[in-house]
């Protein structure tokens, strides 16, 4: 049988179906961003997942981290959440199991927390589970995160590298690439906090066919498709290689709550 052809409308960044909700850090308390990614979801009687992976595989021991279910799901349950379940392992062979991966079967949602996304990687890439999260977004459900929850979104994974959070592009080739729930992309984090608004432009300038996207603390892109909102409670950098930049700026524009922007198009359809 021949391959079947993709719909000459399907989103070339987002996906067909679902949502993405991709934070760039900070306290999220009384921005609305959680409480719009449980709406999207479909409320608080929904199956919830948390991945909190990112925080560390491994001590400095080498001994596999323990995470306690109850602390990592209560910041959900006191905002409502009536079924909320820890993810987690520090190994790829039980990630490849059909009973650490069932639980995402009927989930309606996945949160990734902070952290360093290349655990994430470590943990679930090429598995079973790193399968079943797209198939999410495939059943219409929602899939956010923060910080290394954000970056993970992505398609070339910034800030790969073991060594440390200040190298942007990774020597360690299994840890160059995300989990494409939004491609060719490269999204960055804490760009405010950290002062990060011009560490994208090194990559773009590598990569130029991706599209940097940088994300302020307590700010989010929701994501549906091939568009996003800016939603919270500063700004969002987009590092567009295709637009013309004059001399004296900065190769990115800036992007705040309410606008609206179609990656496929690459413009500003609506500022908010």
């Amino acid at each position: 049988a021949r391959a079947q052809q993709p719909a000459a409308d399907a989103p070339e960044y987002g996906p067909a179906r679902g949502t993405l909700v991709i934070v760039g850090g900070g306290n999220l308390t009384g921005s609305g961003i959680n409480e719009k990614f449980i709406e999207l979801a479909g409320g608080v009687e929904k199956k919830f997942v948390i991945v909190p992976t990112a925080g560390g595989n491994r001590n400095a021991r080498g001994e596999a981290i323990a995470y306690d279910e109850a602390r990592i799901v209560a910041p959900w349950l006191k905002l409502g959440l009536k079924h909320v379940r820890m993810l987690h392992t520090h190994d790829p062979k039980v990630a490849d199991t059909e009973a650490f991966a069932q639980i995402l079967r009927d989930a309606d949602a996945v949160w990734f927390n902070g952290g360093r996304q290349w655990n994430i990687v470590d943990s679930y890439a090429s598995t079973l589970t790193s399968r079943e999260f797209h198939k999410v977004l495939e059943r219409g459900g929602v899939i956010g995160g923060s910080s290394a929850g954000a970056t993970i979104q992505g398609d070339y994974l910034v800030r790969g590298a073991v060594s440390g959070s200040d190298v942007m592009m990774t020597p360690e080739p299994h840890h160059e690439r995300a989990f494409r729930f939004l491609r060719r992309t490269a999204v960055d984090q804490h760009i405010t906090a950290r002062n990060r608004w011009d560490d994208l432009i090194p990559v773009i300038k590598k990569w130029p066919e991706l599209l940097g996207i940088g994300l302020s603390e307590a700010t989010a892109i929701i994501v549906k498709g091939d568009r996003f909102e800016v939603m919270g409670a500063w700004k969002v950098a987009v590092h567009d290689n295709t637009r013309l930049y004059q001399p004296w700026e900065k190769p990115y524009f800036v992007l705040s709550h309410g606008d609206v922007y179609n990656m496929k198009a690459r413009k500003v359809e609506k500022y908010g």
